[in-house]
């Protein structure tokens, strides 16, 4: 991403702020190049400090913005898009969207024919530069769709899938991180209950579960053959593991995952 790249995010949620805050802390970038909306924008105006400009009016947001990112819920998308279609230019600006659920093709129906637009789905991670974030587009140059890559990399890692991949993405990457944290207090839950204060319980699951991410990723190994190293014989741990999967430990994780992915299809 060129330092000089103007970027513009349209109603700046929980998610927009995450890659606000992932993009402010990277090496190199100017908050003078970032513009942020919200309908009551009173709640971001501490971003000035840093050189952001905070907005209410869309419109006057987008003028001068080389990248578009859409953070409008999906029912807002139509007429954010109206909105601000007249002060956009498809050789200017590239649009990404993240609202779930919506096509490229609802988005390039409320544009002029050309526009660039991509689907783009980071996690709340991006706050700390640990998102997966995953880009779909059509009719995209490489050019452009390695600006948007940069542009999520500053805050993770980005890949590109084929768009009807988008809402299983969204289950894994994005709600995934809920379901994580649930298993995160469910395992500081049972570290009380064998004898550890919330603290000392909680920054031992952190630790462990931050570490065990790490092997898989710096191993590059399956974690079935991670977990074969920490299973003896007649072990504590296998009898653990044993008896979670008794209670249906794996069967309720794949049955959350398929319950979020056919909510999100409907």
């Amino acid at each position: 991403m060129d330092k000089n790249t103007k970027i513009a995010i349209i109603g700046c949620g929980n998610l927009g702020l995450s890659i606000v805050n992932g993009l402010l802390s990277s090496s190199g970038f100017d908050g003078k190049n970032l513009t942020v909306t919200k309908r009551h924008p009173e709640s971001l105006f501490y971003l000035q400090s840093q050189g952001v400009t905070v907005l209410a009016d869309n419109k006057e947001a987008v003028k001068d913005a080389d990248f578009v990112i859409l953070g409008v819920k999906p029912y807002n998308i139509k007429p954010v898009l109206q909105e601000i279609k007249p002060f956009l230019y498809k050789k200017k600006q590239v649009i990404a969207s993240l609202a779930a659920g919506v096509t490229i093709e609802r988005i390039k129906q409320e544009l002029e024919p050309g526009t660039t637009v991509f689907r783009v789905m980071p996690n709340i991670a991006a706050d700390i530069k640990e998102s997966i974030t995953c880009i779909c587009g059509e009719n995209f140059t490489p050019e452009s769709e390695e600006v948007v890559k940069s542009i999520f990399n500053s805050v993770g890692i980005s890949i590109t899938i084929e768009e009807h991949l988008m809402e299983a993405a969204t289950v894994l990457g994005a709600c995934g991180t809920a379901f994580v944290l649930r298993f995160m207090r469910a395992m500081t839950q049972g570290g009380i209950q064998i004898g550890f204060d919330a603290k000392t319980a909680n920054k031992i699951v952190n630790q462990t579960v931050k570490g065990a991410a790490e092997l898989i990723i710096q191993k590059g190994i399956h974690p079935e053959a991670a977990i074969d190293k920490v299973t003896t014989p007649k072990g504590s741990t296998i009898k653990g593991l044993n008896e979670m999967e008794h209670h249906g430990f794996s069967s309720a994780m794949v049955r959350g995952v398929v319950a979020s992915y056919e909510d999100i299809k409907k």
